[in-house]
Formats: structure tokens, C-alpha cells, sequence
């Protein structure tokens, strides 16, 4: 009997926020790919980092993953290792990513399938759908998700939460609204079986979902249909990786991972996003006593890089030799770009100035958060070039810990929080800060942040 294994093509590295123990590839060669498959854990990822790509770009990406991983499924094939893939592309619980272009390629690339299912809802982030209507919870209330800041994304925006409206708009007209297979809240928690056994042609097919169990529940209708031989892709948030995987709790708990720690040293936070929770969180932080606030001007990126890198440098070396919490942010003034080419180079100038600067972060640093997730992704394949890293847990709801391998050339054994721009009340940026503190101060402040 084939194993089954689910293969997360995830479009920044923030989709492992839900689960544990598993490995997250920032390469997706072959033999890369055969480490995931062989792999203990249910499900691995692949980090594709497509977000912060244009569509082009994407789908070649996309492409290139997935046919180096039907090569690999066929390897494993002929040892004798059968595998039976789930596949999930895992993107952005506030809907902004290059969809349908990455369903469309993996469908290609790897199918037929008998749907795909659009399953945005990501609990730990206040992101929950009714009646296929996808909201965030903001400060206790349910906003639909076209009435807050994401949907004007200068990439990614849109112009309504509700799915099915929203699939017509970003295929075009390709799949209409009235096409869509709409599973609300009383067929995701009754018997959505038979119903599922009807799907075909790819049908594109949204869900609703309230709370864990309710993704829970459906998840095992699903996996119970594709034994019985249906073919599922997933456009999925985070939160529907937990019920597919169905994981113990972690094995260490978020108020514990200051153990990880090496040496009980200071750490270092990298700031890249730009959306308004992450400027609170900042703010929040940069009053701590702890931290060493050093700010990158970006206006000064395209002309003096060299110099602000080692103005950075000597600064961040200083204030870690001083005993502080060293904490590396880009100025937060919003430019604005005449198209999108211009405005996705500049981010990459931006990127390869921070991740100049993580890669000559002093070695004796105690571990590093980074904060955003095109961030994140280019911290862990650029500035720590890890070709793989096993996810330890969660510090936070959705923010994840992964651990640079024992033989890092520079940062052995060190951890890394990788923590998303749009999650966390605006304390969390420092809470997550005082929990890798090992001091008792920093526990009491965790705890407080934790509590309000």
C-alpha cells in the first residue's frame, strides 16, 4: 500500500506555523526532494518563495518543482517505495498570491485532479470563512478581508471576500462565480462524502471554516475520498496542514524554547515587512530596554549599499558585544513604484542588503527572529544558505522555530524564529523576544505580553 505523504509548495516560508518536526527545503533538486519524501515526518515543504516573484517567474518556479518531484516520486516508485502525494499550495491566509497561476501549473505539471479546493482559513491569525465569505478578526470584530489593507496589495490586490466573486476575478472570467462548489459550515461538519465523490474535471471548490475541528473533520472526509481514489490540490492558509496531518502536541512548549538558545546569548531581529501589524509590533519592541534599535534608511540602498552594510555591521557587532538584543529594521516609509516590475527589483535590493547583513551577524549570537515572510524565506535560502531545517514548534500562535543544522559554518545549532508580518497583537513581536530571553525579566514580560 502507497504511503501517503503531503508536499507543501509553500510561496514564503511562513506555512509551517501550524505544525512540527518536519523539514523545510529551500532547494528543490531531486535529491533535495528525496530527503522530504524519505523523511519520517507526514508532510515536508518546499519553499518557493513565489510571492515575492512575478507571475512569470512563478510558474517557471512551480514548473521546476514539480517536475523534479515527479521524478523523484518515480524513483522512489521503482526502490519499491510507493508514494501516494497529497498536494497542497500553501499561500497567504489574507488571499493575496499568484493564484490561479500555481494551481494551474501544478495541475499541469501533476495531475489530472478531480478539484481544487480553496481553503484560506488560518485560526491562529484571526482568519475564519462563512458562508464563503473569508474574514480577519480585528480587534474582536469579523472584517471582511476586501476592507482591510491586504486586498489594496500593489501585487496582489482584489476587490471582494467573497471566494467564489474572488476565483472569477483572478481567473479572469476562466471560472465563473456560479461554477464554484461552495462547502459551507453545515456541509463541512456533516457528511461531505458522497458529494466529494462527485467532484471532477477539476472542479474549483471553496470551504468554510470557523475553528480547527471544523477543518478537522473535513479534512478526514477528504482523505477518506482520495482512498477511495479522488485527486485533491489544495490553495490553502496553514491551518488546514494541522488537520491533514493530524500531528501531536510539539515537544517543546512556546514558553520553553529559550532552551534552544545557544549559550544563553543575546539575539538578533531582522525586520523587513512593511504592513501596518508589523510596524506596531516594532514599536512596541523598540521600547524595550534590551534591544539596540539600528535602522536602515532604504532611500540610501541604491547608491551607498556598501556603506550601510558596514555602518550596520559595526553597529549590530557593538551593541552584541554590550549584551543587548540587536534589532535591524528597514525604514518604514511606503514608496510607491509606477508598475510592479519596479517595485518587486526594489524589494530585491532591499533583500540582498539584509541578507548581507544576517550572513555577517556576529557567531556568537544566541538566535535570530525574522520578521515578514518573503523575509524569512531569504534569511533561511540566502543570508543562513540552508538547504534544509527541521521545524522544533511554534513560539507563538502561527510564528515558527526552525534550527540551523550542528554544522552551520557559522551559526551552528542556532535557532530562528520565523515569524509573519500580518500575525501577533502588537506586543508579540516582544513577547516572542523575551521568551528566547533567558533572564527572569524577560519571562515575566512574556507572560504579560502573553496575557493582554
Amino acid at each position: 500500500m502507497a504511503e501517503t505523504k503531503i508536499i507543501v509548495l509553500d510561496d514564503d516560508p511562513t506555512g509551517s506555523q501550524t505544525v512540527h518536526s518536519c523539514l523545510l527545503l529551500t532547494r528543490w533538486d531531486v535529491p533535495t526532494l528525496l530527503e522530504g519524501l524519505r523523511d519520517q515526518a507526514p508532510l515536508f515543504f518546499v519553499l518557493t518563495n513565489t510571492r515575492g516573484m512575478g507571475a512569470e517567474q512563478a510558474a517557471v518556479v512551480t514548473r521546476e518543482v514539480c517536475r523534479n518531484l515527479r521524478q523523484a516520486l518515480d524513483q522512489l516508485a521503482q526502490e519499491g517505495q510507493a508514494i501516494h502525494p497529497v498536494l497542497v499550495s500553501r499561500s497567504d491566509s489574507t488571499l493575496r498570491g499568484h493564484y490561479p497561476v500555481e494551481t494551474d501549473v501544478i495541475a499541469e505539471a501533476l495531475g489530472p485532479f478531480d478539484a481544487h479546493f480553496l481553503i484560506p482559513a488560518f485560526f491562529e491569525g484571526g482568519r475564519i470563512t462563512r458562508n464563503s465569505t473569508h474574514y480577519l478578526i480585528v480587534e474582536g470584530r469579523e472584517v471582511p478581508v476586501d476592507q482591510t489593507e491586504f486586498a489594496r496589495d500593489s501585487v496582489f490586490g482584489f476587490s471582494t471576500a467573497y471566494l467564489p466573486d474572488y476565483v472569477e476575478e483572478k481567473t479572469a472570467g476562466r471560472i465563473k462565480a456560479n461554477e464554484v462548489e461552495r462547502f459551507l459550515l453545515r456541509d463541512v461538519r456533516n457528511n461531505s462524502l458522497p458529494r466529494l465523490m462527485t467532484l471532477q474535471n477539476n472542479r474549483c471548490c471553496v470551504v468554510d471554516a470557523e475553528t480547527q475541528a471544523d477543518l478537522n473533520h473535513f479534512a478526514r472526509q477528504l482523505m477518506l475520498a482520495a482512498s477511495r481514489g479522488k485527486r485533491f490540490l489544495f490553495r490553502s492558509a496553514a491551518s488546514l496542514l494541522t488537520a491533514l496531518a493530524r500531528l501531536p502536541p510539539q515537544p517543546v512548549t512556546p514558553e520553553d524554547m529559550s532552551r534552544y538558545v545557544r549559550n544563553g546569548a543575546p539575539g538578533a531581529v531582522i525586520v523587513g515587512s512593511h504592513v501596518q501589524k508589523t510596524t506596531e509590533q516594532l514599536e512596541r519592541l523598540l521600547k524595550d530596554p534590551g534591544v539596540a534599535p539600528i535602522e536602515i534608511d532604504v532611500e540610501r540602498i541604491p547608491t551607498e549599499s556598501g556603506a550601510l552594510l558596514a555602518e550596520t555591521i559595526e553597529q549590530a557587532t557593538r551593541a552584541h558585544a554590550q549584551g543587548q538584543h540587536v534589532v535591524i529594521y528597514t525604514s518604514r516609509v511606503e514608496k510607491s513604484f509606477p508598475d510592479q516590475a519596479q517595485r518587486l527589483a526594489f524589494g530585491m535590493q532591499v533583500s540582498r542588503l539584509l541578507m548581507d547583513v544576517v550572513a555577517q551577524l556576529p557567531r556568537t549570537l544566541g538566535f535570530l527572529i525574522s520578521k515578514g515572510g518573503i523575509t524569512s524565506n531569504d534569511v533561511l535560502s540566502i543570508g543562513l544558505a540552508l538547504r534544509s531545517a527541521r521545524v522544533l514548534g511554534q513560539i507563538l500562535p502561527g510564528c515558527s522555530v526552525v534550527r540551523c543544522p550542528e554544522d552551520h559554518p557559522r551559526f551552528p545549532a542556532m535557532p530562528v524564529v520565523i515569524f509573519p508580518g500580518n500575525v501577533g497583537d502588537d506586543q508579540a513581536l516582544a513577547t516572542a523576544l523575551h521568551r528566547l530571553s533567558a533572564d527572569r525579566r524577560g519571562a515575566i514580560l512574556a507572560r504579560e505580553g502573553t496575557a493582554q
